[in-house]
């Protein structure tokens, strides 16, 4: 709260500001702001939980989600800065509109946005609301309202600034935690080959890479989109995409990927392994949501167990006021100011951007107060859709110079409504495929034949995306402009080179500049 009341005043400057924070953030930030709104609720309860139920299988979820932050930074960290610049796009969904040159991106990309980040948040109040009673012994429904309550305040209060600055502070307290709650419970089990001993003696299959009873035996295409789904399924995430365009500059990027690689070793598997220790040190747990929360308070008394758990509340703000922002981002720049009110001033879009957090906290807590389904699910649907939405169209924009506007859409759609009939019709079990990879596969598909069907980029697009390459000093246009200008003197000065110094270079009466040709 008090880091959102400190940038109040600086987040009304202007649109820039309480969207993007001006550009300025520097690699420690991005790196934790990325990775600290990348973990969600879901790495202190449905990760866990999964781990409870599923033994060692759910460590493929974990093994992708380490990877995560060095490809979704290493692909698209310097190119999309350098674009999104270029084109002053100042919301992910409009630089695809800017990139594709098409309203239509725009206008279906706003769609899928606003219905998916909203599900993706509603999972994070659940959880806020389930980590908050357990913490203070308060009802769920008012657990709930104080937790959303805060995190709504900043991030109005603060907008960009207040939630990088405060994912910051929170990703600090997130490894530090899980990390010494992680080291008391392995001390309790005897270290990993205890652990492994204890499961062993419960139920074999807990150790078998094809979860309990084998249950995903053989399922090569279930294991890949776990592993891909958080490997890759960032780089389609609006909310994480807009730490790209934020960053000071692309010299950022390097030292960004080495805190952020960093970082998630620490802090990725810790949760998975405290689920399965939930297996052996909480039997009889009725919620599997709640292994960190009980384990923490089995090893430490309450005070310090309280202290300990606010890592969880760390993490579930962290990505909340992130898809809180984001979600208010696209409802006023993307959709209010684009097709509403194009002239809005900038203090009417810092008013508009803070009325639609403002009423988006508030929908999400009534949501989340009558229709709780499990975080697990909710977030691996809502992740899996965005990424199949975004990946290819993102990816696409910056190493495909002849990527349009058709490709992108037909890439949007297909993987969007592909992963929910997927999930929906419950087509993993009958087919061993992943709903991600699905998504994927259909995704690419529509980008590449889609594109066959659509205008190629103008050349102002072309020109922006050679610049964004990096390579070049000139624009294309330019630097043919000069190659045909000096193709004249060029051939002038070997014309007079072989027929004037060559032969008396190989007479002997040349001087130092005609070494080439010494006499012998």
């Amino acid at each position: 709260m008090i880091i959102g009341m400190w940038y109040t005043r600086t987040a009304s400057q202007s649109t820039d500001q309480y969207l993007l924070g001006g550009r300025r953030f520097g690699a420690a930030v991005t790196a934790m702001t990325m990775q600290s709104s990348s973990m969600s609720g879901y790495m202190f309860m449905g990760g866990p939980a999964f781990a409870f139920q599923q033994g060692w299988y759910a460590l493929w979820y974990a093994i992708g989600d380490a990877g995560g932050a060095i490809i979704n930074l290493s692909v698209l960290g310097k190119r999309m800065r350098r674009l999104s610049e270029i084109l002053g796009a100042l919301s992910p969904i409009e630089y695809l509109e800017k990139r594709y040159e098409s309203a239509a991106v725009r206008i279906v990309g706003s769609v899928i946005s606003i219905i998916f980040l909203f599900s993706y948040v509603f999972a994070q109040f659940i959880a806020s609301g389930k980590a908050l009673a357990t913490l203070t012994g308060f009802s769920y429904e008012w657990a709930l309202i104080i937790g959303v309550g805060v995190i709504v305040a900043y991030t109005v209060a603060g907008g960009y600034l207040a939630v990088v600055y405060t994912d910051f502070v929170q990703g600090i307290i997130m490894v530090v935690c899980v990390v010494l709650i992680g080291i008391m419970a392995f001390s309790y089990v005897g270290g990993l080959s205890g652990l492994n001993a204890e499961l062993s003696s419960i139920d074999p299959t807990y150790l078998s890479l094809w979860g309990k009873d084998l249950a995903y035996y053989g399922q090569w295409g279930v294991v890949l989109g776990a592993i891909l789904i958080y490997a890759i399924g960032y780089m389609g995430l609006p909310h994480i995409v807009v730490r790209h365009m934020s960053m000071r500059s692309t010299k950022t990027v390097k030292n960004a990927i080495l805190v952020a690689a960093t970082w998630n070793q620490f802090f990725v598997f810790t949760p998975y392994l405290l689920g399965l220790i939930g297996i052996v040190l909480l039997p009889n747990l009725s919620d599997p949501e709640m292994v960190i929360p009980e384990l923490a308070f089995t090893f430490f008394p309450a005070v310090l167990a309280a202290i300990f758990l606010s890592a969880v509340m760390a993490a579930i703000m962290s990505t909340s006021d992130s898809l809180l922002m984001q979600a208010g981002t696209t409802l006023s720049r993307d959709v209010y100011q684009r097709f509403i009110n194009p002239n809005a001033s900038p203090k009417q879009m810092v008013l508009v951007s803070r009325l639609c957090i403002l009423i988006g906290g508030v929908v999400g807590i009534i949501v989340a107060v009558f229709e709780p389904p499990t975080v697990f699910a909710l977030v691996i649907f809502a992740f899996g859709v965005l990424g199949n939405s975004f990946i290819v169209p993102y990816v696409a924009s910056v190493y495909w110079k002849k990527a349009n506007a058709m490709g992108a859409l037909c890439a949007m759609i297909g993987g969007a409504v592909t992963n929910i009939l997927w999930t929906s019709l419950e087509l993993e079990s009958a087919t061993a495929i992943h709903p991600f990879i699905a998504g994927l596969l259909v995704s690419i598909l529509g980008m590449v034949i889609g594109n066959q069907f659509g205008q190629t980029p103008s050349q102002r697009i072309q020109e922006a995306f050679d610049e964004a390459k990096g390579l070049r000093s000139f624009t294309s246009a330019m630097e043919k402009n000069i190659s045909q200008d000096l193709a004249p003197e060029a051939k002038n000065i070997s014309t007079y080179y072989f027929h004037s110094l060559k032969p008396n270079a190989q007479k002997g009466e040349t001087d130092d500049h005609s070494a080439p040709y010494p006499a012998t």
